[in-house]
């Protein structure tokens, strides 16, 4: 049976070769977070950032890195268990997958624009406003009570953040120059890829 042409045209697209690279690459990023890594050191921002820039169509560019957390979420949730599993209940996996969106929609200011500076430049951004909201939430919605529900709370919940930090924008300069500069390389050799990507 054949299908009709705006159907089978939708397909092709999403099944190029060129969102299924952008795909698996965003994919292989985030299994990393199963391999032995300092605290807060992921594949994270930098994939949001890479799915934002590249994918040509806006609604991949959320959905595939969102998937490829939550994809890892459950390897880990089936490796590690116990309190990770309990990461499933709790309002902190909705910040972070919050965050891969706000990024991601970051990430789309790259479209046509890649460069290393601004790479670098957004990593950074990506970086700060993760260690913002996700400190705000540790304060915000507290499950065991740590922090006081004051400025003083928030300000002590911002400071316990800080030697996270560095492995935050560490590992997201680290994902960025493999994502950005392996697909750079890719694209390079693939002339394919420049025509289904932004």
């Amino acid at each position: 049976m054949n299908r009709p042409a705006s159907e089978k045209s939708a397909l092709d697209k999403v099944f190029a070769p060129g969102p299924l690279v952008l795909a698996g690459m965003i994919v292989v990023a985030a299994l990393t977070r199963l391999l032995p890594h300092p605290p807060n050191f992921s594949p994270v921002e930098a994939m949001a950032l890479f799915g934002g820039a590249y994918f040509a169509s806006r609604r991949w560019a959320f959905i595939v890195p969102l998937v490829g957390m939550f994809v890892s979420d459950i390897a880990l949730a089936a490796i590690n268990g116990g309190l990770y599993s309990t990461w499933f209940g709790s309002a902190g996996i909705w910040v972070v997958y919050l965050c891969v969106a706000l990024i991601t929609a970051l990430g789309l200011n790259l479209r046509g624009r890649v460069n290393g500076s601004r790479v670098l430049g957004y990593s950074l951004v990506g970086s700060v406003l993760f260690f913002v909201v996700t400190n705000f939430a540790s304060w915000a919605f507290q499950v065991t009570p740590t922090y006081p529900m004051t400025a003083g709370g928030l300000g002590a919940a911002f400071v316990a953040g800080i030697p996270f930090f560095q492995w935050t924008v560490l590992g997201t300069l680290f994902y960025a120059a493999l994502l950005f500069g392996g697909f750079a390389l890719l694209r390079s050799r693939v002339p394919a890829l420049r025509m289904q990507t932004v």
